[in-house]
């Protein structure tokens, strides 16, 4: 059974944390699952490097911190629907969620977290940058704020900036999402339910507009909180080894994977942690 004595090294002062010397594929009791959840919401996003993990061994790892739930648009490998692989082949041009995202915000209730394990890697190139989206609504004025905290948004899983980027996937693997709900409304600013910090909510990749006003209406508010919640003061870059995983607080992170290792393979698996309706 591994200890509960855990080792931080922090990535940037305001997102991201490598957490040393744990062993994912091992039995965890419950101080350690504890402190990893703390270092989990502390930082936003956590990484483990060097892990040799199966498919079980990463949906038990998940399970310590919520319900595993099936990505729509995208099955399974075999024999494991709720782990996907986040693929792209070497003559790919477009990679799997390549656009600054928030997870399946079109949905009723987006996942609490998401946890990736890297199979694949490039030599040279396919990071992921990470940015904290309390710091994106701390930062706002006091009349950005007055405003957008009565505002919510329209989320949807069909807007292009998104949606081009899963094409590959969904010819190869797709899904029928006749029956999910891919359209949802949720608050612009929600508030964290463990931490009670409140969290910027928007996204390029699926919100759209704000409720009761047109996309055209919508847009120049838009554009200007998608421009300030990914400042560089607000991001941490994470540069992935082969076995390494990273695992992020989806209500109060965006993450955006950089496209710039083209010729070259790179294979993750992922698992998704239930969340629930954001308020």
């Amino acid at each position: 059974m591994a200890g509960p004595n855990i080792q931080i090294k922090r990535l940037s002062p305001v997102i991201g944390a490598e957490i040393l010397e744990v062993d994912l594929s091992k039995e965890m009791n419950s101080d350690l699952i504890s402190k990893i959840k703390r270092a989990l919401l502390d930082y936003g996003v956590i990484f483990f490097r060097n892990q040799e993990l199966t498919p079980q061994d990463q949906m038990k790892f998940a399970s310590y911190f919520s319900e595993l739930i099936e990505y729509p648009f995208i099955e399974g490998i075999d024999g494991f629907p709720n782990v996907v692989p986040v693929l792209k082949r070497s003559k790919e041009l477009s990679n799997f969620g390549g656009v600054w995202h928030s997870d399946t915000a079109y949905l009723p209730e987006p996942p609490m977290g998401t946890i990736l394990y890297a199979k694949e890697i490039p030599p040279i190139g396919g990071d992921t940058l990470f940015a904290n989206m309390y710091e994106a609504f701390d930062t706002l004025s006091d009349g950005m704020k007055k405003m957008i905290l009565a505002l919510k948004a329209i989320n949807s899983a069909a807007n292009k900036k998104v949606s081009d980027t899963r094409a590959d996937r969904l010819l190869e693997s797709g899904r029928d999402v006749s029956n999910v709900q891919t359209v949802s409304s949720h608050p612009v600013v929600r508030t964290h339910p463990e931490t009670g910090r409140k969290a910027l909510y928007v996204n390029r990749a699926h919100t759209v507009r704000f409720e009761g006003m047109t996309k055209k209406e919508s847009a120049p508010i838009l554009s200007y909180l998608y421009e300030h919640q990914v400042q560089q003061e607000f991001v941490c870059r994470f540069r992935w080894t082969k076995g390494a995983v990273a695992f992020w607080d989806n209500r109060c992170t965006q993450h955006y994977p950089i496209n710039d290792y083209q010729g070259f393979s790179r294979l993750l698996h992922r698992v998704t942690l239930k969340g629930d309706k954001p308020v």
